[in-house]
């Protein structure tokens, strides 16, 4: 599944990360790599971008553009993740 499509308070791991050139790269380099755990915070009210928490940091990803990264092991999670 994508990482566009978990709701608020899941977590899952990255087992793929698409696109190419500077872009995916670029993603790498924020810590989006295979078998690294990703929390959705919250969505935007509009639904877009979304905040998420990895590798104890906050990061905001445009829908399209978390939409290519790929994830399982989708778990709710009830306590504040960091």
């Amino acid at each position: 599944m994508n990482l566009s499509e978990l709701r608020t308070g899941q977590t899952a791991s990255v087992t793929r990360v698409g696109g190419d050139g500077p872009f995916r790269r670029r993603l790498l380099e924020m810590g989006f790599l295979t078998g690294t755990d990703v929390y959705v915070e919250k969505y935007a009210p509009l639904r877009d971008p979304i905040e998420l928490i990895l590798k104890g940091y906050h990061v905001s990803l445009r829908v399209d553009e978390a939409a290519r990264i790929q994830v399982e092991n989708v778990r709710e999670v009830k306590t504040a993740h960091a």
